[in-house]
């Protein structure tokens, strides 16, 4: 008896999922590809640094290398340039229990892509992958090259403090 391809994409799907899941994602930066001109340089750091500058609660847990990647993206053609984790403090320890450090619903992660396009095929990806899976759901807030995905342990309106950061980066 053989397997089925069908089993290989299935399992391969539900484990990116674990890192990777989303509610509706947002851009608030227009839908027009712009090459990624002057605000070149941005990189997650940089987007983390103005979102913790207005959300006290949110605390950089780690920077994403090609080394420590789990997902196996950063630097690839067309995936991020650059990514960051953080933790948030509104998630209760309980919630998160045996979670990885890093995971989306300690808090969250920043990804910066070369172009809007890149970023909302990532977005659009997430979605796509989690749409059956309210477990992994998360807000996804993307602006330009930046994509902000925040945890769904957190409220709405403690998500919306990050969205609203993340509509003034470029």
């Amino acid at each position: 008896m053989r397997e089925t391809p069908t089993t290989a994409v299935v399992a391969c799907l539900i484990a990116a999922g674990a890192t990777a899941c989303s509610k509706t994602p947002t851009d608030d930066a227009g839908t027009q590809d712009e090459p990624a001109a002057a605000s070149s340089t941005l990189t997650a750091h940089d987007a983390f640094t103005k979102i913790a500058g207005t959300v006290s609660s949110a605390k950089l847990s780690g920077t994403v290398t090609a080394e420590s990647d789990p997902n196996h993206l950063l630097g690839h053609p067309s995936k991020y340039t650059s990514k960051i984790t953080f933790e948030d403090s509104h998630v209760a320890p309980g919630d998160v229990e045996g979670t990885r450090k890093g995971d989306v619903d300690r808090g969250g992660a920043i990804e910066v892509f070369g172009s809007r396009s890149d970023a909302k095929a990532r977005a659009e990806y997430i979605q796509t992958v989690t749409k059956s899976m309210p477990a992994l759901a998360e807000y996804d807030h993307l602006h330009g090259r930046v994509l902000v995905r925040v945890s769904h342990h957190l409220t709405p309106k403690q998500a919306a403090a990050c969205k609203s950061v993340a509509n003034e980066l470029s």
